[in-house]
């Protein structure tokens, strides 16, 4: 009498994003593709080799993605993993915000096995679209026992990179996604699952001369934390600066980034709007961690009430 032993799983959970778009009469992108018809294709190439389950969450432009959506994801890559026979996760997601929902899962994933995300930057239609080769990249880094321990990843233009320090660079190239993190990121203390979608945590723009009006209006209409996209490495304004005192006198979060593609978040300048002055009073710099990425992890530390500083 044999045997069989079961194939190996990836759960693949589709949302969206330009890799399910097809182009309407206007010319114009939709995300139109079921998550069925997206990866019968990938499946075929694994079959014999991999079981591949499909599970549609939502068909998104992922610009229209919010923290309700990134906490449905949250659940469904956690309820997957509850499977043993599962050896990895897949998460095709528009490319505008893979970033921000990728940061979320890292930060609350406590599993072994990996959660790969992926997408395209050329419609399901295209002739020359990037999206095959992507999701079957990402499934077969998914079912790889070499990417268990390492958090959750980005796979995209043949680069495979962590969440941590995942950026969006370029808005058409395949090579889509970069990263501002150290070669082997250190992961944060983890933190258990915890809802994101009533926390608000707003991104301001400090440009030369913006005035208080943009953190006063933002707490008006109940910011609970405020990330600031400052200059350089990390000054703003005297009037921002004066403002954002007032803010962390109050008892508001505020974590300072930079507009700079490139390098880290310091305090090292005085004056009102220097970043030394705010670092004083307690603003966070947010090292490595771009403007999209820093909101996230404010929002999941005022949600779980951990201590931002643990995060960045």
């Amino acid at each position: 009498m044999t045997t069989t032993q079961a194939l190996p799983k990836v759960v693949v959970l589709t949302t969206g994003g330009t890799i399910s778009c097809t182009t309407d009469q206007n010319g114009a992108l939709i995300p139109t593709v079921d998550g069925a018809t997206l990866v019968a294709p990938v499946a075929e190439r694994f079959a014999g080799n991999l079981n591949i389950e499909v599970r549609e969450l939502t068909r998104l432009d992922s610009a229209a993605m919010t923290f309700a959506d990134i906490d449905e994801i949250v659940a469904a890559c956690h309820s997957a993993l509850k499977d043993p026979a599962v050896t990895g996760v897949v998460v095709t997601h528009g490319t505008d915000s893979m970033e921000e929902t990728a940061i979320a899962l890292d930060t609350f994933h406590a599993d072994s096995r990996p959660i790969v995300l992926t997408g395209s930057q050329k419609p399901h239609d295209h002739p020359e679209s990037d999206g095959f080769t992507n999701l079957f990249e990402a499934v077969m880094i998914a079912s790889d026992t070499s990417a268990r321990d390492i958090g959750v990843l980005i796979v995209f233009g043949h680069a495979v990179l962590p969440a941590r320090g995942a950026t969006k660079w370029h808005t058409t190239d395949e090579l889509a996604f970069a990263t501002n993190a150290p070669e082997e990121p250190p992961r944060a203390d983890l933190v258990p699952a915890t809802p994101l979608a009533d926390t608000r945590v707003d991104i301001i723009h400090a440009y030369p001369g913006a005035p208080r009006t943009l953190i006063d209006a933002a707490l008006a209409a109940g910011a609970q934390g405020l990330v600031i996209e400052a200059m350089g490495s990390g000054n703003v304004g005297t009037e921002i600066g004066v403002a954002l005192g007032d803010a962390l006198d109050n008892g508001i979060p505020v974590v300072i980034t930079t507009r700079v593609p490139r390098g880290d978040v310091s305090g090292t300048y005085g004056g009102a709007g220097g970043g030394a002055t705010l670092a004083a009073k307690g603003a966070i710099g947010s090292t490595y961690f771009r403007a999209g990425q820093s909101r996230v992890l404010l929002a999941i530390a005022i949600a779980s009430g951990v201590s931002p500083f643990t995060l960045f």
